[in-house]
């Protein structure tokens, strides 16, 4: 008789089989080897139950990744760490900024721009080889939260009033995007075609959404490390430091945080492993 197919529970709510084909694929981003993801899955396939949470699945694998090794861990927890930017905008806005720039962009976050009609404050202006790029930036803290067809709307309707602006001007705007930490909705993004505005997500565009880009330029948020604390995380974020590669280059923050040199030796060599993994 065949066995019928565990139903684990969603961040939405929603029930839906366990997929170990998904899992597995997460479990390989993280940089672990075969034998590694191959015992993973045996352990966690052993613990299932009907009803279980996407999120205690989760939580068990981190657990087991990080007990293996800590940079596996930290860039399976990758898309949790987008979340813990919050709960204001503004450090996602930042990290925004940090990817472009680290990019070969030149980059300004948080500027007043004046409009034909009215003055906007946009999240990231972005420049390079005569590609000027408008972005603003949706965070969202709820796993379940999507843009919807909305945001697209409002923001192209601002990023028209800055194109009216500079028009025929040497930086006029030609390319305005909307990047968010979760997903579109399929009406967002028809519209966002439509428009032509440039969608940015965890996983939009195919395979070259956010998790994409911070794998391939080892650009990981400092809320990956499994060793900082969450206080001494938020202090670097107060600070403008929002990205692994930062820290690395001003380690004296940890100085003022009075870490001792035997762990601040243990978080720089994960840093370092972050920033060199690709």
């Amino acid at each position: 008789m065949k066995k019928e197919p565990f139903k684990v529970i969603k961040s939405s709510g929603e029930k839906v089989d366990f997929s170990i084909d998904k899992l597995r694929t997460s479990l390989y981003r993280s940089g672990a080897d075969e034998l590694t993801v191959d015992n993973i899955i045996n352990v966690v396939r052993d613990e299932l139950y009907q009803g279980i949470s996407t999120k205690e699945i989760y939580n068990r694998a981190f657990s087991l990744l990080k007990r293996r090794k800590s940079i596996y861990a930290s860039k399976y927890k990758l898309k949790k760490a987008i979340y813990e930017l919050g709960p204001t905008g503004f450090p996602f806005e930042n990290f925004i900024g940090a990817v472009l720039k680290y990019a070969g962009y030149e980059v300004e976050v948080g500027k007043i721009m004046q409009g034909k009609c009215v003055s906007h404050e946009v999240d990231v202006i972005a420049s390079k080889n005569g590609q000027h790029i408008v972005a603003e930036c949706k965070f969202h803290s709820e796993k379940s939260t999507t843009c919807n067809v909305k945001v697209p709307l409002y923001i192209h309707s601002r990023y028209q009033d800055i194109l009216a602006q500079y028009k025929d001007t040497p930086n006029c705007p030609n390319e305005g995007w909307v990047v968010t930490n979760t997903r579109f909705t399929k009406d967002a993004l028809a519209y966002g075609k439509c428009a032509g505005l440039y969608l940015l997500s965890w996983d939009h565009p195919e395979d070259n959404g956010l998790k994409d880009r911070i794998d391939r330029l080892g650009l990981y948020p400092i809320t990956v490390s499994t060793l900082l604390t969450n206080r001494e995380k938020q202090f670097l974020l107060s600070r403008d430091i929002v990205l692994c590669r930062q820290l690395a280059n001003d380690v004296f923050y940890l100085d003022h945080l009075g870490v001792s040199e035997t762990r601040k030796a243990k978080i720089l060599s994960e840093i370092s492993m972050l920033c060199n993994s690709n």
